[in-house]
């Protein structure tokens, strides 16, 4: 893995699910070899146990993280409160923009979506027998939800496969994602080798939205929101 794969700007590392395991229903997705590989066995073994286990979001780029948050910050798309409830932006300062974004989106640069370990997952079956449009949010998740036996049986046996939740609750930066997993044999390495400097120089380099603001912040954003999530 080279030093730019973490940051969204080399996809080298990357290994195509359809590659391994053609039509498996998330083949259209990347992730690194080894997690990929993981990734199958965790996902025959929910199909044994009748969930539908799919990737609907993996790695994204650096360019593809920038898109998110710019359309973000231009009101192109919503910018969600913890209770996933849409926020005016026309009352929002600037530095008030940026914590909210980043509540539910990370800056390009500092996803995790970059490092091809992690992805997010929805129980493909359950959700089409609902007719339901997922939208990612807590209670889809719930014992309740049309994601619910999926959460449930990922709680209890993901670990067994290499997977953990690194947003499983609210540590004061990224909101509780339960749909979000990660390879932990892979991420741990990659969450000690972030830079500050490298993301700094990432976000100078680009023309990303509220730059100025960003980088005003950068330290804080470091610590917040990418360094703060635990680790297995």
């Amino acid at each position: 893995m080279s030093p730019s794969a973490p940051y969204g700007i080399d996809e080298s590392h990357l290994l195509a699910i359809g590659s391994v395991a053609p039509d498996n229903g998330s083949d259209r997705h990347r992730l690194q070899p080894a997690a990929v590989h993981a990734f199958i066995e965790l996902q025959s073994a929910a199909s044994a146990a009748g969930i539908d286990c799919q990737i609907i979001s993996s790695y994204r780029s650096f360019a593809q993280q920038q898109s998110i948050w710019d359309r973000k910050w231009r009101g192109e798309l919503p910018i969600l409160d913890a209770a996933h409830q849409p926020l005016d932006i026309a009352v929002m300062t600037d530095v008030e923009k940026m914590h909210n974004i980043l509540h539910w989106s990370a800056l390009p640069g500092g996803s995790r979506h970059h490092w091809g370990t992690d992805f997010d997952v929805i129980d493909r079956q359950s959700v089409k027998a609902s007719n339901y449009d997922i939208q990612l949010v807590e209670a889809e998740y719930a014992s309740d939800g049309v994601c619910g036996h999926l959460s449930q049986w990922l709680i209890e046996h993901a670990h067994e496969y290499g997977f953990y939740r690194p947003y499983a609750q609210y540590h004061g930066g990224i909101g509780c994602e339960p749909w979000h997993y990660s390879f932990a044999p892979l991420a741990t390495d990659i969450m000690q080798s972030l830079s500050l400097t490298r993301i700094t120089s990432l976000i100078k380099d680009s023309e990303i939205a509220g730059k100025d603001v960003i980088l005003a912040n950068i330290e804080l954003i470091f610590s917040c929101y990418i360094l703060n999530t635990p680790q297995v």
